[in-house]
This record gives structure tokens, C-alpha cells and sequence, in this order.
């Protein structure tokens, strides 16, 4: 059984867009990094309070990591709720990046980086770096391939520069020609991301 489930009706959404809805089966919580949770509007991981007990199959320490002290449960993703409880999600907790001890989630450098007009499409991860533990990379796709050279990635990374703070504008911008998606749209984020960390052979340029 899931932990908890959100529903949103088409006039919900119309005056909440972006919204998943409300819980229907349990409880939003959102928390900070220690557990304590935040008020409307503060960005944080999702938990799940009164919902349903589920355990990762033979993975009692994922099982653990998911679980709150008060016994409240999440499934990694990030996110906020307005003064009404609706949820509107950002990002999953498995794709942060945290360079120099700062917690950065890649949906926000994604979103502005996406609007360019010569990028197709972008996925943020984070890549090793030797100092400050990991770095952010955008790996672009470019709307048009001719376009892919130092002078695009010097354009973006003034371009995030003026709209981000220092320690999220991406230290590396690399180009792909199409990135990793599945029919249905969903991004296979991870194998860019593993590509860095030497656990896969997709080839970035």
C-alpha cells in the first residue's frame, strides 16, 4: 500500500497549476534536512503522515532511510505545499547535488536553462569534484546540433549567471545530441548522472 496519494480535479487545477493536489489517504508533511518540519511554502522533502506501511523489497536500510522519527514515510521527492495543502513538487531527493555543503536541486537550473532559446532540452546533475565534493553540470541539447561548441556553453553559463546565485550556475556545460528520455517523456536522469561517476558509457561531448 502507498504511503499517501494526492488526486487534483481539472478545476482544482486551473487555480493551482502545477499542483499534484491534496492527500487523499494521509497527511503532507514537509520537512528540512532535519526532520523539522516547515511552514507553507518552504521547500522540502515530502512525508506522508497516517498513510499506508510499505518496505523496499530486501532493502531494510532504503526501508529505514524513508522513515521519519515520528514514523512519517517519503518517497524522495522534494517539494511545497500553499496555504491549502496542495503539493506542488520540485525535484527528487535523489538527484541533489550538494557541492561545497550546500544543498542544491537541479529542477530550478533546469527550468531557467530550458527557457534559451537555442536549448531543446537540459538535464542538471551533479559531477565529482575534488574540492567541493560534487559539482553542477548542465548537459544541454542544443535545438540545433551546429550550435554545440564553447561559444553556446559560454552564452548559458552568463545567461545562468545573471538569473542564479554563484553556487548553483553549473561549473560544466556539456552537449548531447538528444538526451535519455522514454517514449513517455520521463528523462533517465541517472544515466547522465552515472556517466560522471564512471558507472556507465553514455557519451557526452
Amino acid at each position: 500500500m502507498p504511503s499517501g496519494f494526492c488526486a487534483i480535479n481539472s478545476e482544482e487545477w486551473l487555480r493551482k497549476k502545477g499542483s499534484v493536489g491534496r492527500g487523499m489517504t494521509a497527511e503532507i508533511k514537509i520537512c528540512d534536512e532535519d526532520g523539522k518540519p516547515l511552514p507553507p511554502r518552504s521547500e522540502g522533502t515530502v512525508y506522508f503522515s497516517g498513510g499506508g506501511e510499505f518496505e523496499y523489497h530486501n532493502a531494510p536500510e532504503k526501508t529505514a532511510e524513508s522513515r521519519h522519527p515520528m514514523g512519517w514515510s517519503t518517497l524522495g521527492d522534494v517539494g511545497w505545499v500553499d496555504e491549502e495543502g496542495y503539493l506542488f513538487l520540485t525535484d527528487r531527493k535523489s538527484f541533489m547535488i550538494i557541492s561545497g555543503g550546500v544543498n542544491i536541486y537541479p529542477q530550478e537550473i533546469e527550468n531557467l536553462l530550458i527557457g534559451h532559446p537555442k536549448v531543446a532540452d537540459v538535464a542538471v546533475v551533479g559531477g565529482p569534484h575534488e574540492e567541493m565534493g560534487e559539482e553542477v553540470i548542465a548537459v544541454i541539447q542544443p535545438a540545433d546540433w551546429a550550435d554545440a561548441g564553447d561559444a553556446l556553453a559560454t552564452e548559458l553559463s552568463v545567461y545562468a549567471r545573471a538569473h542564479l546565485s554563484h553556487v548553483k550556475t553549473p561549473r560544466k556545460i556539456d552537449f548531447m545530441a538528444e538526451l535519455p528520455r522514454h517514449a513517455t517523456g520521463k528523462l533517465y536522469k541517472r544515466l547522465i548522472r552515472d556517466a560522471y561517476w564512471g558507472k556507465a558509457d553514455s557519451k557526452i561531448v
